[in-house]
């Protein structure tokens, strides 16, 4: 009886720990990503496959940014009772917007330093990243590329 008990602490423990240090670590992230969309929101981002015409584009660069983003033990657990019941796994979202943000960002600062202003054809690609035996992934990877230029 003393296991089972230590057993459900240790648990309830972990539980409340990975929803602290989580939260705490998503929000801090989240005004991190701000901070660097506000510094490059000169660049211009489009998915669009072709540039205007009266556009004269130089200098072109392929760029890339990638990021893999590990979720905590709190938002498994999470998922996995949503699982049960179904419906929008709104943990998972953040942790997808997350890496998305951020893979974006650090596009966005190669073209930078590329001194391109213009971003085009930019295409997110993700993935599940260490699924284990329950088929749960420990994480994603996302990655952002485009091709940065100079516009006049």
């Amino acid at each position: 009886m003393i296991e089972l008990i230590l057993g459900l602490v240790t648990f309830g423990f972990f539980i409340g720990l990975g929803f602290f240090i989580g939260g705490w670590n998503e929000r801090n992230h989240f005004q991190q990503l701000a901070a660097a969309e506000e510094q490059y929101k000169h660049i211009l981002v489009s998915d669009q496959k072709r540039l205007p015409e009266a556009w004269n584009a130089s200098h072109p660069v392929m760029v890339v940014g990638s990021v893999v983003v590990a979720t905590d033990y709190f938002k498994t657990f999470a998922a996995s009772l949503r699982t049960l019941f179904g419906g929008r796994i709104v943990s998972l979202e953040r942790l997808v917007e997350r890496g998305r943000r951020e893979a974006v960002v650090r596009m966005l600062e190669q073209a930078h330093h590329a001194s391109a202003n213009v971003i085009w054809n930019v295409r997110v690609e993700t993935s599940c990243i260490g699924m284990n035996e329950k088929k749960s992934a420990s994480g994603i990877e996302v990655v952002a590329y485009g091709t940065a230029m100079r516009v006049q």
